[in-house]
This record gives C-alpha cells, structure tokens and sequence, in this order.
C-alpha cells in the first residue's frame, strides 16, 4: 500500500481525487476495496476524532484493524523504529501514525520497511485534516475557484496541512492570520505551487476581500505547553466570535474548527454552536477523508 506522509508528496490531481471521494463517501457506503488487509492504527498521543474514523474507515472498506496506544509497543522499552518497523511488515499492510515529533519518524517507517505509512498528525503537518477540510468546503460550495478561506490563529500542524492543501486547489485563497511570532514558518510559504494565492499576516486589517469561510483551530495543539507564560494575552485579539465574522466575513460566510474546541478561547458559544458552524459536518469527514485515503494508499500506483 501507498504511504501519505504529507500533501507535498502527493499530485494536486491526487488531492483533488482523494477528496471527490471523501464527499462521494459521505452520501453513499464505499467498496469493500481492503477486504483481507490489516491496519494498524498507532496512537502516541490521545484522539477521539482521527481515531476513531480510521477505524471506521478501514472496517467499512473490509480490513482487518488493531489498534495500539503509546505503551502498547515494544519502542516503549526500547526497541528500535526500525526493527518495530520490519516486524509489523511482516504482519500488517498499513500503518495510520499520530506522533506529536518529527516527521521523519515516519520517513524512517516508510523506508525500511514494506509498510504503507499514513500520517495522522505530526508536529509540522495533519495531511488528513486537511483533506477533510477540503471535503468539507466543496460539499458546501461546489467549485472553490474563487473562493477565499480565512484561518484564524496559531501556525500549527493544522495550518500548515492546510497552506499544502489550499495551493494544490485551483483558485482556492488562504490568509492565515496569526499573533506575532505564532506564525507559520516562513519556508512553509514557499514548499509548494501556487503559493501566491496564500498569504500570512498578524492584522485583520490587512486581510483582502471578504472570507466564505473562517477557520480556527485549538491555541494549545495536543495541548502543549508555550515557553511564554504570558501567551494566552496575544491570542486574545485572535478569538473567533460575532464582532469578528463583522469585520472579515458575510452573512453567508461559514465557520470550521477541526475539533476538539476549547470553548471561551478560540471561539465563542454562540459561533460553534450557531447557524453558520460547519464544524460537526467537518468532523464527520475525518471520517469519510480517512476513507478516500486509505483507499488511494491500496490503489496501485
């Protein structure tokens, strides 16, 4: 099976078909393609939503799925990720990775072994999430060519899954606007095509035409810890609420959160709750992305 390790390795016509299925799945019961596969769904930090739709994902497409928590391998005593990694070859076709490190754990998992690797979120990228995003955006607008997407707050693996995703879509816009020095790396900027219609900025002032959508993503990601005591003060601007769809957005501008929410913070009751929040519809396509995904790691290449 194919790994998916980032949406820098991947097509912008591979994006594209992996999320006409995603939509596709959320109407209609997909093929049970991975009948007689195995999957092993590897968790080293907590999750309910990306979990438990590749578990989902994988038994509706006909595979055989285990599941292992942080300590549930023997890299917990010791053993290399290299041997881990010939060992599971040898039992499993796919493995669906969340780690809060480097990517290149995952590098090291795809190549030396026959593993197929997909990556559930590292620190610098969550491929999937923004494949669901996308899914979420076209079921609501159609085609996105034209349409302008405002994401709301720290450059995070969310947002720079999200930078890929937006340049590999024909003419869909992204301004990430985030607080002075939480912003996305600069290289993060430039790593793809089409980069000219993404662009980063710290004042909503300086955020061009109205958004069809406002994005926001948890302050805290995996829940780590910032080095300034002080950083909740410079987000605080930064909240998602009623004054600030007024300012960036229409009434028919929509919101997106990728869940879970630390209600007070990023956004308010009445958004996450209210008539324009997508973002329940959004967590029900981690599911169907994780489906389309798995699904294009068994295709051939």
């Amino acid at each position: 099976m194919r790994s998916l390790i980032s949406l820098l390795d991947i097509s912008d016509d591979e994006v594209a078909g992996i999320v006409d299925d995603a939509v596709k799945f959320a109407g209609q019961r997909p093929e049970r393609t991975l009948d007689g596969r195995a999957i092993g769904v590897y968790f080293r930090r907590p999750s309910t939503r990306t979990r438990t739709s590749f578990w989902r994902a994988a038994t509706l497409l006909g595979a055989d799925t285990i599941l292992f928590g942080p300590d549930d391998l023997q890299l917990s005593t010791g053993e290399t990720l290299a041997d881990t990694a010939r060992v599971l070859s040898g039992y499993l076709d796919l493995l669906v990775v969340r780690t809060n490190d480097d990517m290149a754990e995952l590098r090291e998992l795809d190549a030396v072994s026959d593993l197929g690797v997909v990556n559930a979120l590292t620190r610098h990228e969550h491929p999937t999430q923004a494949l669901a995003d996308l899914a979420t955006l076209r079921e609501e607008f159609g085609d996105l060519a034209g349409r302008h997407l405002v994401y709301v707050g720290e450059g995070n693996s969310t947002a720079q899954a999200l930078v890929f995703a937006a340049a590999a879509t024909p003419g869909l816009r992204l301004t990430v606007v985030t607080p002075p020095d939480y912003g996305l790396p600069v290289d993060v900027l430039t790593r793809r095509a089409a980069m000219d219609r993404v662009r980063q900025c710290h004042d909503f002032a300086e955020v061009d035409g109205a958004a069809d959508a406002v994005y926001t993503s948890r302050w805290q990601t995996m829940g780590v810890a910032k080095e300034d005591p002080d950083w909740l003060r410079a987000f605080e601007p930064y909240q998602v609420n009623e004054e600030l769809f007024g300012r960036v957005g229409t009434a028919a501008t929509v919101f997106l959160h990728d869940l879970p929410a630390v209600r007070g913070q990023e956004v308010t009751d009445e958004v996450l709750d209210g008539a324009r929040s997508r973002a329940w519809r959004q967590s029900l396509h981690k599911r169907t992305a994780a489906t389309a995904v798995l699904q294009w790691c068994a295709e051939r290449g």
